[in-house]
């Protein structure tokens, strides 16, 4: 296998306008995403990263990417992953970037950026896809890509091996996923800004794709509306589908009490977000109070030592990591171990629009023995990807193509 060092690393600020109301939730009203994309070139490959905000801002991720990923230039791409859980945490750590997180924030999406171009470089040096990647290592290498610190007390790296080894007589049996494809559901027939005729009209559209499983988008200041809403949703799906309820964050704890239970017989297949982000204890509280009802979140908490402490807490039910919000491919694993540690199911919040976490979810059900629940579709950006996810009666295809599957059309690194 030639070595492939990488020569250069660009940064692009990619902004792309979204349709009325489509991306809307109970706070983000502007309709547009953006990502901060971090490219490495090496020779005539090019290692693709991204990054999602919702637009103003990403300047300063993409400065922060540069800032950070310039050590990198002159590392060849093997040797840079065969450790990549120290070079990670090494680029965390820088001595002054570090103050502005630390481990969160820009300078976490950066590295997230960084993390998942080198990721895509690797992948396309080998000739395959990231999942085959993944699964052809050994379960010490895949460890070896993962920075554990922090995590000692309920994860240290002996049992992150032992967990990837032990699933390894099962495994044959899992790899039908990959010949069968991925379960998907539909979060575009619920976004907040649309009104009850387009979300009817949507949602029947997705069951006919051959949807079974749907997010709307909860929140507002009207209690009334989103009980409507949800109730409307349910009654057009029917009782055999799975409808999620995402409240972005925007309840105060007593208020996701009362709404939990105003929602309550609609049945919600789980309550996204219900508070603020960082309140462990009113998660922890609520949890409790609405047992058997569930909760999901993950699209805000920032790394994996938050998600350690909600998994001690029991104040979470399904782990939305997510690649793009955490400090990339690597950290995602390290949540993913962390979740089957404590038997919890991983349903990603998908940032990169599903190109990258549909490689990353086959890897989890195959290696690590995760249920094959579903993976988020988002499709308002598939005409600005190469090679946008492949989801055909509600089933996300296995890609083939060497790499994460994130590169961008027309998105290519200047010439020096």
């Amino acid at each position: 296998m030639p070595a492939h060092f990488i020569e250069s690393v660009q940064t692009l600020d990619v902004r792309v306008p979204l349709p009325d109301g489509a991306g809307s939730d109970a706070v983000h009203s502007e309709s547009e995403y953006a990502f901060a994309v971090t490219l490495l070139q090496s020779g005539n490959l090019c290692g693709t990263g991204l990054v999602l905000t919702m637009g103003a801002g990403n300047e300063i991720v993409c400065r922060a990417i540069e800032l950070l990923a310039a050590p990198l230039v002159g590392s060849e791409i093997e040797a840079l992953m065969a450790d990549f859980g120290a070079v990670s945490r090494k680029l965390a750590d820088h001595p002054q970037l570090r103050w502005l997180g630390p481990h969160k924030g820009v300078v976490h999406l950066a590295l997230a950026s960084i993390t998942n171009a080198c990721f895509d470089l690797w992948a396309k040096a080998r000739g395959v896809p990231l999942w085959r990647l993944l699964l052809d290592l050994t379960p010490a290498e895949i460890v070896q890509l993962l920075d554990l610190s922090y995590l000692e007390d309920v994860l240290p790296q002996q049992s992150a091996v032992r967990i990837i080894e032990e699933e390894l007589p099962s495994r044959s049996a899992r790899e039908q996923i990959l010949k069968l494809g991925y379960p998907g559901y539909d979060t575009s027939v619920g976004w907040f800004g649309y009104d009850d005729r387009k979300v009817k009209d949507l949602a029947r559209r997705a069951l006919d794709q051959g949807f079974r499983a749907f997010k709307l988008k909860v929140g507002s200041r009207d209690a009334d509306r989103d009980v409507r809403r949800a109730n409307m949703l349910r009654e057009l799906v029917g009782a055999e589908s799975l409808v999620m309820l995402d409240v972005n964050q925007q309840w105060t704890l007593p208020q996701a009490v009362r709404m939990c239970r105003a929602l309550r017989s609609m049945s919600p297949y789980w309550i996204e977000e219900p508070t603020h982000p960082d309140d462990i204890h009113a998660h922890q509280a609520l949890a409790a109070e609405i047992a058997p009802m569930r909760i999901a979140l993950g699209e805000h908490v920032p790394n994996r030592v938050m998600f350690k402490n909600f998994m001690q807490a029991q104040a979470m039910h399904f782990v939305q990591a997510d690649c793009t919000r955490l400090a990339g491919i690597s950290e995602f694993l390290t949540v993913s171990l962390l979740a089957r540690k404590f038997e919890l199911p991983v349903v990603p919040h998908v940032g990169d629009m599903g190109q990258i976490h549909q490689h990353l979810v086959l890897f989890n059900h195959v290696a690590m023995g995760h249920d094959a629940l579903f993976l988020e579709y988002i499709p308002h950006v598939r005409d600005r990807f190469v090679r946008p996810a492949v989801v055909e009666d509600g089933v996300y295809r296995t890609p083939q193509v060497p790499g994460c599957s994130c590169d961008m059309i027309g998105i290519t690194p200047k010439q020096s």
